[in-house]
C-alpha cells in the first residue's frame, strides 16, 4: 500500500493529465524547514511502482541535502514517467505545473534528469512555484554549474582528509557519467591538474569529452571506471552505482560523485567502510544546485550563490571528523547532524 511505501512521508500526490499523456507523483517528504524543494526526473520507469520507489527515496533525500546545506528549506522530488525524447511537450509541461500549482507552494519545483531550464520555463507558465529558470525568464540558469563546483570542493576535502594534501594534482579521478555536470567537473578536475579516466552511456557525450579534453582517457563502460585503478571515483549518472556485486571490487580510496542515491542500500556505507574506503556522502557532495536554485527564490547572485556552495568543503571535513570521532560512517554522521537540524526546526516552529 501507498501509505505503508511512504510512511515517513508528509504527503505523495499522483497526477494525470489524459490529454496530454501526463502522469507524474511528487513527494513531499518534510517541510519542517520550510517548503519543500527538489527537482523533477523524467524518466521512462518500467512500472509506476519503481518511479514511486525513485519518487519516495530521492524526495527523502532531499530533506537532508536541504539540512545539510544549511536551507530554509523541506524536501521534495517529482518524478514525470515517458521518455522525454518522445513525450515530452509543452502541453505536457504545463499541466506538470498546474498539478504542482495545486500544492499551493509546499512544493518548489527544478530540473533533474530528463528536465532542463527550457522545460522550467514552460512549467512556470502555469505554475508560481518554480526554480531553474532561464536567465531570460529572471532564473539561474543551468544548475549544474554549482553542482560540479560543488563536488569538486568535496573531493578537496576528501583529499584533504586522506592524504592532508591540497588539491587533485597527482590524482587519477574515475568519472561515470559526463552529462550536465560530470562536464563541468571534468574541467574542474582537469584544470587542478588530475589525471581522468571517464565514460558515458551517450555517444555525444563521449565525443564532447574527447574533443574539448583529448587528454582524459574514455572507456566503454561504468563497470571499467568502477573497478579501475584511480584515487577518487565519481559517479554522476543515475543512482545505484555501488551495488553489492561491484563494493569489493572498487580500487578506488575516496568515492565522491555528483548521482544521487549512489549506494544500492544502505549497508553498502559500512562495507565501504570495512574496505577503508572513504565514502563522501552525495547529499552532501552534489547540493551546489539546490544552493543555486534556493538562492533564485530571492533574486539570483551567482557569487553568493557559489560562496555558500564553497562552504560544501567545510561541512565535508566537519562530517568526516564527526564519523572518526564517533565510529560511525560518514552517511550516519551526516544523518545524524542533518536529523538535528530538522528536530530543532520542529522543536521550534511547533510544527
Amino acid at each position: 500500500m501507498i501509505f505503508d511505501r511512504g510512511a515517513e512521508h508528509e504527503q505523495v500526490v499522483f497526477g494525470q493529465d489524459q490529454g496530454s499523456g501526463l502522469r507524474a507523483i511528487v513527494g513531499i517528504y518534510s517541510t519542517a524547514l520550510g517548503p519543500a524543494l527538489g527537482g523533477t526526473r523524467f524518466f521512462p520507469f518500467q512500472t509506476e511502482d519503481a518511479a514511486l520507489t525513485d519518487v519516495l527515496n530521492l524526495s527523502r533525500a532531499m530533506a537532508y541535502k536541504n539540512a545539510m546545506a544549511g536551507l530554509s528549506h523541506g524536501g521534495g522530488k517529482a518524478v514525470i514517467i515517458g521518455d522525454p525524447d518522445r513525450d515530452k511537450s509543452s502541453r505536457l509541461l504545463r499541466a506538470y505545473g498546474r498539478l504542482v500549482q495545486s500544492l499551493s507552494g509546499r512544493y518548489i519545483t527544478a530540473c533533474d534528469v530528463g528536465t532542463y531550464v527550457a522545460d522550467m520555463d514552460v512549467v512556470a507558465e502555469t505554475c508560481a512555484y518554480v526554480t531553474g529558470r532561464s536567465e531570460a525568464a529572471g532564473g539561474a540558469g543551468d544548475s549544474s554549474v554549482l553542482t560540479a563546483f560543488g563536488v569538486y570542493r568535496a573531493m578537496l576535502a576528501a583529499v584533504k582528509d586522506r592524504w592532508s594534501a591540497d588539491g587533485l594534482a597527482g590524482r587519477r579521478v574515475g568519472i561515470i557519467g559526463v552529462g550536465k555536470v560530470g562536464r563541468h567537473l571534468i574541467e574542474h578536475a582537469a584544470a587542478d591538474g588530475a589525471d581522468i579516466v571517464a565514460t558515458d552511456v551517450n555517444p555525444t557525450a563521449m565525443e564532447w569529452v574527447r574533443s574539448t579534453y583529448p587528454s582524459v582517457e574514455l572507456v566503454d563502460d561504468a563497470a571499467t571506471v568502477t573497478m579501475a585503478d584511480v584515487d577518487i571515483l565519481a559517479p554522476c549518472a543515475l543512482g545505484g552505482a555501488i551495488t553489492d556485486d561491484n563494493v569489493d571490487l572498487i580500487a578506488a580510496t575516496v568515492i565522491c560523485g555528483a548521482a544521487n542515491n549512489q549506494l544500492a542500500h544502505d549497508g553498502l556505507d559500512n562495507r565501504l567502510m570495512e574496505r577503508g574506503i572513504l565514502y563522501c556522502p552525495d547529499y552532501v557532495v552534489n547540493s551546489g544546485g539546490v544552493i543555486q536554485v534556493s538562492d533564485e527564490l530571492h533574486g539570483f547572485d551567482f557569487d553568493r550563490a557559489k560562496a555558500k556552495t564553497a562552504d560544501i568543503y567545510g561541512t565535508t571535513l566537519e562530517i568526516l571528523d564527526l564519523a572518526k570521532r564517533d565510529g560511525v560512517t560518514p552517511t550516519e554522521a551526516a544523518d545524524h547532524i542533518a536529523e538535528r537540524r530538522m528536530a530543532a526546526a520542529v522543536a521550534h516552529r511547533g510544527y
